[in-house]
């Protein structure tokens, strides 16, 4: 999903027989689509197993003939598998909204490369005034996905009113751990923050005060009247956008049962959503009026893992947060 790029080459035997196995088609062309920092990325053209090369599109039943496809080493399998997790999971809490979510078509093993194909997407450009209002569709529709999940199970294993997801999964391409708490606080402390922690300690040494904040984490949030929503995890602005329809679509995400704050305090973290967005969402399922309070321990989370990810410059924005919670607390 995304602008084609530079032209390349056809792809290999190998994905060419698993797109026949999997999906019936063969690629007759692919472009390089920039943009992520994990895997490789092509926007496919492919014709039904049978037609001729000059087959016009659409002859494929993807999307006008075109399909996006993650390609990376067999090792990143279990990423590219969760992702697809993530976006079925999304795509059964998202019925009933005009929220586009790109299903997988098929993840799996194609010779010594781990693949993902999802339906090609055309992502529109921004700046016009028609932008302001999808913008506010997708925060409407995102709380929408949110109030729909609490009853919903979203994936097989799910647990309704709990806090967690069936299995661990990942957040960029770091490790996020999941498994099930009933008390909020407890999960963000011990299943969020301390696993992050740890992890930096072992690559940088400790952050000062850090145990000290996980000890506290609990009472500030048990008094947060949370509710265990699907949430997409990581929701920075790559990973959202409208498309060329004007409908909002969310991808790659790290999913699991959160309070739904998380998303919209990410959704900060780095800009790129405009104000629409956040009054669109706040319209159609208002926020408690102390949320801003807690938007900094919640985005303390991302900037641990981008500590562990890219390196020092997350950590001293990390411990800067650490300091100013335990100075002014959330609650």
């Amino acid at each position: 999903m995304g602008m084609p790029g530079s032209s390349g080459a056809v792809p290999g035997d190998d994905l060419a027989d698993w797109l026949a196995e999997n999906l019936g088609v063969r690629p007759v062309g692919r472009q390089p689509v920039g943009g992520g920092c994990i895997h490789s990325a092509w926007c496919l053209s492919v014709v039904p197993l049978g037609a001729p090369a000059a087959t016009p599109r659409p002859a494929s039943p993807f999307s006008g003939g075109l399909l996006f496809a993650k390609t990376n080493t067999l090792e990143a399998l279990p990423l590219l598998e969760a992702e697809a997790e993530g976006l079925e999971a999304l795509t059964r809490a998202a019925a009933g909204t005009n929220l586009r979510v790109p299903a997988p078509l098929a993840v799996g093993a194609a010779g010594n490369q781990a693949v993902l194909v999802l339906p090609w997407l055309e992502l529109a450009g921004s700046g016009s005034a028609a932008d302001d209002q999808a913008w506010g569709r997708l925060g409407a529709d995102l709380a929408m996905l949110h109030r729909s999940s609490l009853l919903r199970p979203c994936t097989p294993g799910d647990r309704p009113g709990s806090f967690g997801w069936p299995r661990d999964n990942v957040i960029g391409s770091g490790p996020q751990r999941n498994r099930w708490l009933a008390g909020w606080g407890r999960f963000f402390a011990e299943r969020r923050l301390a696993p992050q922690l740890e992890r930096l300690e072992g690559r940088m040494g400790a952050l000062r005060d850090g145990q000290t904040l996980l000890e506290r984490v609990p009472d500030w949030l048990d008094g947060h009247a949370a509710e265990p929503c699907l949430v997409h995890g990581d929701l920075w602005s790559g990973n959202a956008a409208i498309d060329s329809t004007g409908h909002g679509v969310i991808f790659d995400p790290a999913v699991h049962r959160a309070d739904r704050e998380v998303d919209l305090a990410m959704a900060r973290l780095f800009g790129g959503f405009p104000a629409p967005f956040f009054a669109g969402y706040e319209a159609t399922w208002p926020l408690p009026g102390d949320h801003l309070r807690r938007v900094p321990l919640y985005n303390l989370y991302h900037l641990l893992n981008h500590a562990n990810l890219f390196g020092n410059s997350y950590a001293i924005q990390a411990q800067a947060v650490i300091d100013q919670l335990l100075q002014d607390p959330p609650a």
